[in-house]
């Protein structure tokens, strides 16, 4: 009876050593599964992270005087077509919001570009210069007087440009904004062919200042956002030097302005987007607005608005904005760029109004 028991107990012994053994195994192979998917979860991280590093770089500047020859047969400055540099130089500039490092990502939904919003609002920056741009050569640049008829594919190319920004599919934004850039490079074959006359380029000084005034309200708007980085008690100027102005809702006499934390380097990056965009708009414009510039001798103080401008393109030494106070011990990178725009700002007041004397 006893052999009976003890025979029985190392059968059980031994059976339950093989689940045991087959119960490790089994807990080996999930943890083999479990670090093989850790791993896994880590490389596509660690990859991801670095193309999105990739894909944070801004784009260079580009000679806009070459670009506008490359669209002609000419090699001098003075040989060039009206309206050519800045036509070409828009659709440079809207083609590189496209066509650089990981392509348009404002209305990315897969990572790293979802991921990702320094380079969207310089992509808005950019944008809302493009667009300015394209309405002011519709209503302006193009036509000889209010009562002309504006540009067929100048009309159309605003349109495109104003389609949603953050449309991923069906249509999708880039699709929308290539087709604008099509409209703009008809403009441009008509306007280079002398065969062609219903595409124009009126170079005035009451056109080159109807753009300026927009350009003025932009700079002055970024200049603010930038400056409320640290926060300070403005009183309400809204209708000052005006007795009989009125406003819709009553607002108080004294209020803070202060941008939240989480936004300061969006403002930076749609600042220094704009700036990018601004510096190719007004070399072009100072081709095609030459003889303007040199009648009220406006040259020097039309490239002066350009080199703050540039000043704003400097390479950053550091992987984050800043956002020190003014007098503290970090350096705070919105009030240095609010430097530059509000400099750029004052010296384009002035010159909207040389260009409105006679």
């Amino acid at each position: 009876m006893f052999q009976r028991i003890r025979q029985q107990w190392r059968s059980t012994r031994s059976a339950l050593v093989r689940e045991g053994q087959e119960f490790s195994a089994d807990l080996a192979e999930e943890r083999g599964w479990f670090k093989a998917a850790l791993w896994l979860v880590v490389i596509y991280l660690v990859a991801t992270a670095a193309v999105g590093f990739y894909w944070s770089a801004q784009p260079a500047l580009f000679d806009v005087e070459k670009l506008a020859f490359s669209k002609t047969s000419v090699t001098e400055r003075q040989s060039l077509i009206t309206g050519v540099a800045t036509t070409a130089a828009l659709i440079e500039v809207t083609e590189t919001l496209l066509d650089k490092r990981g392509g348009y990502l404002t209305n990315d939904v897969l990572p790293p570009g979802v991921w990702m919003d320094n380079i969207p609002a310089w992509e808005s920056g950019v944008l809302v210069q493009v667009r300015d741009l394209a309405r002011v050569m519709r209503e302006s640049y193009s036509r000889s007087q209010s009562q002309s008829v504006e540009d067929s594919a100048l009309k159309d190319a605003e349109a495109q440009f104003n389609f949603n920004r953050n449309s991923w599919i069906l249509p999708s934004t880039e699709d929308e904004y290539r087709r604008g850039i099509g409209f703009l490079e008809d403009y441009l074959a008509r306007l280079i062919d002398s065969n062609e006359q219903n595409a124009q380029f009126y170079s005035r000084a009451d056109n080159l200042r109807f753009w300026l005034g927009t350009v003025e309200t932009r700079l002055g708007s970024l200049s603010q956002k930038l400056s409320a980085s640290v926060g300070q008690r403005r009183l309400n100027t809204d209708l000052a030097g005006d007795s009989g102005a009125r406003q819709a809702t009553a607002t108080p006499g004294e209020y803070e302005v202060k941008t939240p934390w989480s936004q300061v380097d969006d403002v930076f990056f749609e600042a220094r987007g704009a700036a990018w965009a601004l510096v190719h708009f007004l070399r072009a414009v100072e081709i095609d607005f030459a003889d303007v510039l040199a009648d009220k001798n406006a040259r020097v103080s039309f490239e002066q608005i350009i080199r703050e401008l540039e000043g704003t393109q400097t390479p950053l030494r550091t992987p984050m904005i800043l956002n020190g106070s003014g007098f503290g011990m970090l350096a705070n990178h919105s009030l240095v760029m609010a430097n530059y725009i509000s400099r750029a700002n004052a010296a384009l007041i002035d010159l909207r109004e040389l260009l409105s004397r006679g």
